[in-house]
């Protein structure tokens, strides 16, 4: 009868996505709709989508399990996920603070729906070579991390119930796919809205059980302390550490996770579709505020979960796991626990993993969006079919965001790949290719072209030889730092120094960039922020 109540609560939510989206592909007139919803998105969906779409599963799977590993293997876990939790923090209120308008001001004015496009259009690139380039890497980028979102679907009903990974993982993801392929931006902004909801929710039920489940806080703090190797936790948050495990660079190299804001391609595009920029300043303070709160929800759950792990028997004092046993998981585990004390909390339980769902999937739509726009809009019509009517824009839209599910689900087939591992790479690799470009492109009128494309392309390279050659080889040394850093520093080097060897930007180029400029009326930046 539980497992019933709580299958009942998941597909009720699943339900609710698809009617969102058929409801909102009644509204959906042309590939503009399709992507940007209209330009028509109310400052508190622009504000709870961004978010949503931007944490994904790993606010309630990834960010808690390594505050959680932190008790078993790796005791600067917990400070790894605090320190990323504040560089994000501080990220996202920077990123709607200097980003959010001039975005939305530049697109209009020059007629982008996509990023790709913006770049084009910013810097005077009549040959397409930064749309391809930019549609490229977003393809590269989104797909893995669209998996990552899919193999959490799969991981949580085969926790729950025993379901065959593979099984579960597909059904969720053509979830997904219906409901973007049919409502497109605005199905996915609306769906995003409600499962910001549905996230928050979550967070606080587990907190609230987690500690009358341990006894009160008390008692938390007594078994962190007794697990082997724990020691001080004072110990992982100094900036001169000693024991190797953290210190300056490893805390500067993981808030540099904030930087990543400033390129993410799905969170941009909410900026470019609110309906009015004036409530820019409305959804940054909500959306500020509910990552902030969110985030910390999240590690203390790690923290509380290390507790219930250890009452449950999945762990022993000195750090043994049972068989099976996923840090990742912990939200499913206290969702378990919460189901087994009578069937009213099991269709809490299954709200409560509604909320994973919510968190995959609202991340998932969004990085679907961006990814087809740049296959269909900044490939194929820009280079193969200019002439395409709006007919068949929307046709090949649906059919891209089919095309590179497909290919996410076959990168999703592995059970064993870690979501926090895959959306730190896929953050990287987005916010040096794409973050000092658009920060120069907003705020810099010398920057050029070449400089762009010299910018981009080699903050995404960088992440990879950083990721996969500098750290392989220097691992436990200075160097051992999160790719994102170096990687968006070499990439905001080649765009200053390409730009300044190169010939100036054209007139046309710099007049839109004053008329920008002017437009914003020198408050872009909202200095009377609050």
């Amino acid at each position: 009868m539980k497992i019933t109540m709580m299958i009942l609560a998941i597909f009720m939510y699943m339900g609710m996505m698809l009617y969102i989206g058929i409801r909102c592909s009644k509204r959906n007139k042309s590939s503009d709709d399709f992507y940007l919803g209209g330009r028509r998105l109310g400052p508190f969906v622009t504000a709870m989508s961004a978010e949503a779409s931007d944490m994904s599963s790993w606010l309630l799977m990834g960010l808690p399990g390594v505050a959680l590993i932190s008790g078993l293997v790796n005791p600067g876990g917990f400070a790894e996920a605090v320190w990323t939790a504040v560089g994000l923090g501080v990220g996202t209120y920077i990123n709607w603070l200097i980003v959010a308008k001039p975005i939305r001001v530049y697109t209009e004015k020059t007629k982008s729906a996509t990023l790709p496009d913006f770049f084009s259009a910013r810097f005077g690139d009549k040959k397409g070579i930064l749309t391809a380039a930019a549609a490229v890497f977003i393809v590269v980028f989104f797909i893995p991390y669209t998996a990552s979102g899919f193999a959490s679907i799969g991981k949580l009903f085969n926790t729950l119930f025993g379901v065959d990974y593979v099984l579960a993982m597909v059904i969720g993801a053509i979830v997904v796919i219906c409901y973007t392929v049919a409502g497109g931006f605005l199905a996915a902004s609306q769906t995003d809205f409600v499962q910001s909801i549905v996230m928050t929710f979550a967070l606080f039920v587990i907190i609230c059980f987690g500690v009358e489940n341990a006894g009160g806080l008390g008692p938390i703090g007594q078994n962190i302390l007794s697990i082997e190797g724990i020691g001080s936790l004072g110990q992982y948050f100094s900036l001169t550490g000693t024991d190797g495990s953290y210190g300056f660079l490893p805390i500067v190299s993981t808030l540099a996770w904030g930087l990543g804001y400033f390129g993410m391609p799905h969170i941009l595009l909410r900026f470019m579709a609110i309906k009015d920029s004036d409530k820019l300043k409305l959804s940054r303070r909500v959306a500020s505020v509910w990552v902030v709160i969110s985030m910390a929800i999240a590690i203390c759950i790690g923290v509380i979960g290390l507790n219930f792990v250890l009452s449950e028997g999945m762990i022993s004092l000195s750090g043994e796991a049972v068989a099976g046993f996923d840090p990742e998981r912990i939200v499913i585990y206290f969702a378990q626990g919460i189901a087994n004390l009578d069937s009213f909390a099991a269709i809490i339980a299954g709200l409560i993993l509604s909320g994973i769902l919510a968190s995959t999937m609202s991340t998932a739509d969004s990085q679907l969006l961006a990814a087809s726009s740049s296959v269909s809009e900044n490939l194929v019509k820009r280079f193969f079919w200019k002439n395409m009517s709006d007919k068949w824009q929307m046709w090949l839209a649906r059919l891209s965001v089919i095309a590179i599910s497909v290919i996410a689900i076959f990168l999703a087939l592995n059970p064993e790949a870690s979501i926090f591992k895959i959306v730190s790479f896929a953050w990287a690799g987005f916010g040096a290719a794409f973050g000092p470009l658009v920060l120069c492109a907003l705020f810099w009128r010398r920057t050029n072209k070449w400089g762009a494309l010299a910018g981009m392309i080699s903050g995404a390279v960088m992440v990879f030889v950083w990721k996969f050659v500098v750290r392989t080889a220097a691992k436990g040394t200075f160097l051992d730092i999160y790719e994102l850093l170096p990687a968006f520093l070499v990439s905001l080097l080649a765009i200053i120094v390409v730009s300044l060897l190169t010939a100036e930007p054209e007139k046309e180029v710099t007049d839109v960039f004053d008329e920008v400029k002017a437009a914003c009326k020198g408050k872009c930046a909202d200095k009377e922020a609050a």
